[in-house]
């Protein structure tokens, strides 16, 4: 995160404060809807050029900039205020909020925590095969070293483009026919084909830089921050799932509520797996 610039403590976000100029980015005909172009393009601007409370660029320069419709600008700003990358203050313009997107941590699938956010969530198979797992998975799986494993790699896609790569592994003798099946919804999965109903899970979250490949299935510029999550999962007594998540640094934040209580313990907590 880029220091605040002199002056920005003192401002208000129904103060309209000189912004800096604009990148000029042209928003192209591909398969990508032109909103979800722009409004990728406002996150980035929003990112590198602008601080809370700046002003937005307006309406008819963002037409005129990015050769858009009006319909097109008012859909992506307002995906944009939606998710509370900008707010909206009446009678004085559309500014940088004090947050980006926002995650709460909670027990959900990626499925549904985009579409809770006003996403649509979709999902790239990028391997389903069997594998042997590393030494703390299959530890924690109860499956040994000489178990059958389900390795899971998946792109996950909010609007279309690149939000995660998820690497998960899954105990081969609870999941067969696993290959054959549709990974969109993995939890969903689990619980209509498997009778497997996750409820419960432990999760580490860091952060680190992507490797080369990860860089390019997220479609960013190396080096570049990813936001890594650590999760085991079981149903029940049983255990379930082990899965690495890189979200994007630029799309993603970690939203959590705290009080004074001491952390129960979890009989998930001895061995989670390493990130490597």
């Amino acid at each position: 995160m880029k220091p605040p610039s002199p002056g920005t403590a003192a401002r208000q976000e129904g103060t309209v404060q000189p912004a800096p100029q604009e990148s000029i980015r042209v928003v192209t005909e591909s398969a990508v809807p032109k909103h979800v172009q722009l409004r990728e393009l406002l996150l980035h601007t929003i990112r590198d050029e602008l601080s809370p409370g700046d002003a937005l660029t307006s309406e008819r320069e963002l037409m005129a900039r990015h050769c858009v419709s009006r319909a097109t600008v008012r859909r992506a700003v307002g995906e944009l205020v939606a998710n509370r990358v900008l707010v909206r203050t009446p009678g004085k313009g559309t500014f940088v909020a004090r947050s980006s997107v926002e995650s709460r941590l909670h027990l959900a699938s990626f499925t549904d925590d985009m579409r809770r956010r006003g996403y649509r969530p979709s999902t790239v198979v990028l391997d389903c095969s069997l594998t042997p797992a590393p030494t703390e998975v299959s530890r924690f799986l109860g499956t040994g070293l000489d178990g059958r494993h389900w390795r899971l790699e998946r792109l996950r896609l909010a609007d279309e483009l690149p939000m995660a790569v998820e690497t998960g592994w899954y105990n081969a003798e609870l999941l067969p026919g696993f290959d054959d099946e549709d990974h969109s919804s993995l939890y969903q999965l689990l619980r209509d084909r498997h009778g497997l109903v996750i409820d419960r899970a432990e999760q580490v979250a860091t952060s680190q830089l992507a490797d080369e490949r990860t860089c390019r299935l997220l479609r960013v510029q190396p080096p570049a921050a990813v936001m890594t999550f650590l999760r085991r999962s079981a149903a029940g007594e049983e255990p379930v799932e082990c899965v690495r998540s890189d979200y994007r640094g630029d799309r993603y934040s970690l939203g959590m509520a705290l009080d004074g209580s001491m952390p129960s313990e979890s009989t998930l907590s001895q061995s989670f797996p390493n990130h490597h």
